[in-house]
């Protein structure tokens, strides 16, 4: 079961930029038996390393705006050093509540329709930054990598195309993950808790396999359907960790 959810996270990373830790979190918990703590900090490794893997096959296609990766990237980057910081105050429960509250918020972002396509042709910096320290924080907090959040954005208000904010939103994904991860081992020791670096790199391959599969299928496959599939199954998701709670 676990290395089908694997898969899965990374098919949803490749075909929508995004879904990956928001799915991750609860496999690693409820199928894996993780601790949630340790669970956030093994998603942001394992979702980090398929961004990476991800983002290799957009980079060739020039569908990274690397201008983006910095405006968006940068607030990100302190954002989620303050969230980890502020998540050694707040108990496994609490953050498991608030995990099924932003895939909720994710089901509904995703779901409806949206003016996805008709982004703003001056780029609003002030919206990007200040999204980018928001999602940064919640990504520290909860462990998700926001691309539900950035891919929107990057389209709406920095006025660049869906495709590319998908391989944009990847790059940001891996380095938040980069300063997360590290900065999140300190915070387990406070806890006497440690990753499981096997599930990390077992997860990571087959998840990266998912990734390649799902990057093939990107232009094939309306983005609006995908959305939807991918919202219903938040929501679903969503049910399951409010109920194992």
């Amino acid at each position: 079961m676990d290395w089908l959810g694997a898969i899965l996270v990374g098919l949803f990373v490749g075909l929508l930029g995004s879904g990956g830790s928001i799915l991750s979190i609860p496999i690693l918990v409820h199928v894996l038996g993780e601790n949630e703590k340790a669970a956030i900090a093994e998603s942001l490794a394992i979702v980090g390393l398929i961004a990476v893997a991800t983002a290799i096959p957009y980079g060739r296609r020039h569908q990274i705006s690397w201008r983006m990766v910095v405006i968006f990237g940068t607030p990100g980057m302190l954002g989620i050093y303050f969230g980890v910081s502020l998540s050694v105050f707040v108990s496994a429960t609490l953050q498991m509540t608030l995990l099924s509250v932003t895939m909720l918020v994710a089901a509904i972002m995703m779901y409806e329709p949206t003016k996805w396509g008709s982004s703003e042709k001056n780029p609003a910096y002030w919206k990007i930054i200040s999204e980018g320290l928001l999602v940064g924080i919640l990504t520290g907090l909860v462990g998700v990598g926001g691309g539900f959040i950035i891919v929107p954005t990057l389209v709406l208000f920095g006025g660049i195309s869906m495709r590319q904010a998908i391989g944009t939103s990847l790059v940001i994904i891996a380095l938040k993950s980069a300063i997360g991860f590290p900065k999140y081992l300190d915070i387990l020791e406070h806890f006497n808790v440690a990753v499981n670096v096997p599930i990390i790199l077992r997860f990571s391959m087959l998840g990266m396999l998912g990734s390649i599969v799902g990057s093939q299928f990107a232009h094939r496959i309306p983005l609006s359907q995908l959305r939807k599939i991918f919202s219903t199954l938040l929501v679903l998701t969503s049910i399951c960790v409010i109920l194992a709670l």
